[in-house]
């Protein structure tokens, strides 16, 4: 329970009220500031697996609150990002872009009930290396539409983002395919 990848995926889930109230009061040195601990919280991310296989401390518990991590945090700053405030009347995410937003969302519901129901059949399913790209064009898309909430002097930032947002959509829908397919064969 105890081990550093593990400690460094309970950072992550204990890091996401922070990163909620930051995006809170978006101001651009708030968003600046939330720029900076998503991006440790990134790294954190990449730090627990690599050192998980690394020193040989891959774990049940590490392999259940992983995805859990990166779930609770995408959808706490796609949330935050979609929600407008009176002090930023525009939100990060709107229009058309929320279905691309949606699509995350209901995505990562689907399939965490899917292994849910897979793990009562005691089928594994483990993470394809798709959905790992997923994870990581969604980490980038939110990160970029942080940073120009930081930068709005600069909308091609906030533009990088929308774009990285909808190609991440686009890899959630086929992820998400692969596993509904698979899931689908140990139904009954």
């Amino acid at each position: 329970m105890l081990s550093l990848p593990n400690l460094l995926t309970l950072s992550r889930i204990l890091a996401v009220p922070i990163l909620v109230f930051l995006l809170w009061r978006p101001s651009p040195v708030d968003y600046g500031v939330t720029f900076i601990l998503y991006c440790v919280v990134g790294v954190t991310d990449y730090l627990d697996g690599y050192l998980a296989r690394a020193q040989g401390l891959t774990s049940r518990l590490g392999q259940f609150l992983d995805p859990i991590a990166d779930k609770i945090m995408v959808a706490a700053v796609l949330i935050m990002l979609i929600s407008s405030r009176k002090s930023n009347p525009v939100p990060e995410i709107a229009g058309l872009n929320i279905i691309a937003g949606l699509v995350i969302l209901l995505r990562e519901i689907i399939v965490s009930g899917l292994r849910e129901y897979l793990a009562g059949l005691q089928v594994s399913v483990p993470v394809s290396a798709l959905a790992k790209w997923k994870t990581t064009a969604q980490l980038v898309a939110l990160g970029a539409l942080i940073l120009g909430g930081a930068l709005p002097d600069m909308p091609w930032v906030h533009d990088f983002g929308i774009a990285c947002l909808w190609i991440a959509a686009a890899l959630t829908l086929i992820s998400g395919y692969d596993y509904l397919r698979t899931g689908l064969r140990h139904m009954d």
